[in-house]
């Protein structure tokens, strides 16, 4: 058995172990992988990581990803005793969450902004800054809400809306509802069961869940709450692009073996966003610790130096979307591109051979100043309306209403995807916030279609809305594209 004082020793990027769950794993040459970058890793070097490490990562991500002979075996307990501890939900100001019957009855909320609040009562800063934080200023996450109210609506009157049908096909499933479960990471964060949540909340009302490749819980226990009979809800896989092919590959080959219902590719993480409030919590408890890891990574004379928050691969080209949908294959379901915001990359994505295309800017959470996806599907059937017949289109960011969504189908979107709002379900109430998520969407999306005068989500057209103001915040012109330049068709 180690000692862990031996442990302490190894405190450095130089000689960097920690110790997750008894045993002792020498991490030194994950660091420049590690998604979250080395920093997070540093800051337990040498230590116990444990309670840091176990909400967030999903059973067997170690075995999965280190080397066996960097698993260097377990620690003595009684040497353990003796290490200092911290809750590492815990910073300064930090406030001990509240019990389950302080927050609001689930029945007493009545829209998605009352989900948030309660999850905001219920969440330890640490979940809710992750969650909540975005990039730089915030103009691109409050973009997002501000859009949607510039479309109103144009009802028609005196038609029979007795009966109303929400279903759709959504990322190759046939869905009872047009609204998804849109790619969100570390659901541990909020509720113990996680991601678990929002697979049965699915599954339960048929809907897809699109899982994020940095799921809190295992995929394969995901999975399995999708039993594939019809109506019971689809599993589709979120992919983060790794640096090297191979792992990529692994990931793309997990997601046919669990029988993920189509494959969405993040194309805007070239580099991670800069989210000041995640980053300035992370600064408050390395202060705190006496601890204060360096912002930048020395690199020896002739070595290359590290791409700054970049932690997926910064070199994706359309060359690589290519191998990727053979690698994924023709008759697994669609391949959707995730995070296309200008006209011209949706007319580039859907001569690229994809089945559809996703309008998002990570929820605001990357490039300050990003259009919202409304305003890029706008931009879209300004300058290149033939993308909408040649792919499927779908977005997401700042919904939180069924009229949202309403007012996306009308533009030519198939469906919409919403990720804060069932964090914030599952945070508050778990998997009954989940579908308490779902059926306040629902009940919007019926009452609001027959208010309208519509009875299929079909009869939804441009004219069902005014458009007008939105309209007048897209560009005058882009620039013209020459597919030739960026693949080989």
């Amino acid at each position: 058995m180690l000692d862990a004082a031996e442990v302490a020793k190894h405190n450095s990027r130089h000689s960097c172990w920690v110790i997750i769950s008894n045993n002792v794993y020498d991490v030194t040459d994950f660091l420049a992988d590690h998604p979250g970058g080395p920093g997070v890793i540093l800051r337990y070097a040498g230590k116990d990581a444990t309670e840091e490490y176990e909400p967030i990562h999903p059973s067997g991500t170690l075995q999965r990803h280190l080397p066996a002979d960097k698993h260097l075996g377990p620690v003595d307990p009684s040497t353990l005793s003796a290490q200092p501890t911290r809750d590492s939900n815990s910073a300064p100001d930090d406030k001990s969450s509240p019990s389950q019957s302080s927050i609001p009855h689930i029945s007493v909320c009545q829209n998605l902004d009352d989900i948030e609040s309660a999850a905001r009562q219920k969440l330890t800063r640490k979940a809710w800054v992750y969650y909540d934080s975005a990039a730089e200023s915030l103009e691109s996450f409050h973009t997002n809400r501000r859009d949607w109210a510039k479309i109103s609506f144009r009802p028609r009157v005196l038609r029979n809306v007795a009966r109303v049908s929400m279903k759709r096909r959504i990322l190759g499933h046939d869905a009872d509802l047009p609204f998804f479960i849109s790619p969100a990471a570390m659901a541990k964060l909020g509720h113990p069961d996680g991601e678990l949540c929002l697979a049965r909340g699915a599954a339960e009302r048929n809907i897809v869940y699109c899982s994020s490749t940095y799921s809190s819980v295992a995929h394969d226990e995901l999975a399995p709450c999708f039993d594939r009979r019809e109506g019971r809800g689809a599993l589709s896989f979120q992919l983060y692009v790794p640096k090297k092919k191979e792992d990529a590959k692994k990931l793309i080959d997990m997601a046919k073996r669990l029988g993920c219902k189509s494959l969405v590719i993040t194309v805007d993480t070239p580099v991670v966003g800069r989210r000041e409030e995640d980053d300035r919590y992370k600064a408050e408890i390395e202060v705190q610790e006496g601890r204060e890891v360096p912002r930048t990574t020395s690199v020896a004379d002739g070595e290359e130096a590290p791409i700054l928050r970049g932690y997926h691969s910064s070199t994706v080209d359309w060359e690589d979307i290519n191998w990727m949908r053979r690698e994924w294959g023709n008759e697994r379901g669609p391949v959707a591109l995730k995070g296309i915001q200008t006209a011209e990359d949706a007319y580039l994505a859907s001569l690229s051979g994809v089945e559809a295309i996703y309008l998002s800017n990570h929820g605001g959470r990357q490039l300050d100043f990003a259009p919202s996806a409304i305003r890029t599907l706008l931009e879209i059937r300004k300058f290149y309306p033939q993308v909408l017949e040649t792919v499927d289109v779908y977005l997401d960011g700042g919904v939180r209403r069924g009229t949202d969504i309403l007012k996306a189908l009308c533009l030519g979107a198939k469906g919409v995807g919403l990720g804060r709002p069932f964090l914030y379900g599952l945070s508050a109430y778990g998997t009954d916030g989940v579908l308490k998520v779902i059926e306040m969407l629902s009940d919007e999306i019926e009452t609001t279609m027959r208010l309208l005068g519509v009875t299929e989500l079909s009869q939804l057209d441009p004219h069902c809305i005014n458009y007008t103001a939105l309209e007048r915040d897209l560009p005058q012109e882009v620039r013209a594209v020459q597919p030739g330049r960026q693949f080989k068709l």
